[in-house]
């Protein structure tokens, strides 16, 4: 029969943990040093010797030094930088707990995501619908995580003078929010206190100032520009467009492209990228000629369906790992990485790309 009390010859052995696992704590080795440097404390004295506990004061120091350090160093300092997370809605035998939203966001490394070209509109979006509807749902630290990742992608904008109309609108929702929480204050549940909250919309304001006085140098080019380019290539061009204000904006540059930007096929081809046809049949518009005015007719449908998003590229979930994950193309061609550990005979044919709004939708439960 096992023995379930305690040892009454000694009060027993005191572990640490450390990087190569859990050692034993050794009073008089020479191994102390090294251990009293790893966890930041200053050395024993020699003469005391009544501490024979002395290994769980380590660990409990050493808890609170790395808390200490997270807390104060937040704003410069992210606890996790992840490619890929396993996202778990419920409880298992294998698996205690579940993944929320507030943690995906810690986890998953979308700092360095808006750096590429090819996610920042990904992320921006990202941090919009979060704004709209899901900022209360956030932990503390995943709450100042997403203000970092937002200062990030502001100075971003001041320094290369792109993508200011996306940060605008990301922005006036943000602040719309928390004028609504601020307002509303006991009837919704803030983490935090209030002072935060009203001292993170002050910031927010000073930001929507400083890209209302955005003034974008004029680049002085001896090159080719888009204007010096044959009309077949402009018209090509602003046939690869997706946004319909890019479009307009374009069309201001110069007279030609203008009458190009007013083309009655490209808006048509907007409309086809964006709607189905079923749609249309409900919104027509015809003009004084009698034909359809494609371009009124975008911006009626715009009013009553969504828009079809398209990024550069986006977050992948395997539906075999249940595991969502950052894709690193150039990686997946040279080594033929997946992204992620995945068991699946063929990878490829198990990932999912994920929309802004489907990565929201994967945690609520």
């Amino acid at each position: 029969m096992p023995f379930l009390g305690q040892d009454w010859r000694s009060p027993g052995w005191s572990w640490i943990k450390t990087e190569d696992g859990w050692k034993r704590f050794e009073y008089f080795s020479h191994n102390l040093g090294d251990n009293i440097n790893e966890l930041g404390l200053e050395e024993l004295d020699n003469d005391n010797m009544e501490n024979v506990y002395m290994g769980d004061v380590c660990e409990v120091a050493a808890k609170k030094r790395k808390k200490d350090f997270f807390n104060n160093n937040t704003k410069s300092q992210f606890l996790f930088q992840e490619r890929w997370i396993y996202v778990q809605k419920e409880s298992t035998r294998e698996r205690h707990g579940y993944c929320t939203l507030g943690e995906a966001f810690n986890r998953l490394d979308f700092s360095s995501a808006i750096q590429d070209v090819r996610r920042f509109n990904y992320v921006v979006k990202l941090l919009q619908l979060i704004a709209k509807s899901q900022l209360t749902s956030l932990s503390g630290a995943a709450q100042k995580n997403y203000f970092n990742v937002l200062e990030k992608i502001v100075k971003k904008v001041l320094d290369d003078h792109q993508n200011p109309r996306l940060i605008k609108a990301l922005l006036h929702d943000l602040s719309s929010t928390l004028c609504i929480l601020i307002r509303e204050v006991g009837k919704s549940v803030l983490v935090g206190n209030i002072n935060i909250w009203v001292c993170r919309l002050e910031t927010i304001l000073i930001w929507q100032q400083q890209l209302n006085n955005l003034q974008i140098p004029k680049q002085v080019s001896n090159g080719t520009t888009l204007s010096d380019l044959p009309l077949l290539m402009q018209n090509n061009i602003l046939y690869k467009f997706t946004d319909a204000c890019d479009i307009i904006n374009l069309g201001k540059a110069t007279p030609a492209l203008h009458v190009l930007s007013e083309d009655r096929q490209l808006w048509k081809k907007l409309c086809q990228f964006h709607f189905a046809e079923k749609q249309f049949c409900r919104h027509l518009i015809l003009s004084e000629k009698g034909h359809v005015d494609w371009k009124l007719m975008f911006f009626t449908l715009q009013k009553y369906y969504p828009q079809r998003e398209q990024y550069g590229d986006t977050l992948q979930f395997c539906r075999h790992c249940s595991i969502l994950f950052w894709n690193d193309r150039h990686l997946a061609l040279i080594f033929k990485d997946s992204g992620h550990p995945c068991t699946a005979n063929d990878p490829d044919s198990c990932l999912t790309p994920v929309s802004p709004q489907h990565f929201i939708d994967l945690f609520k439960f």
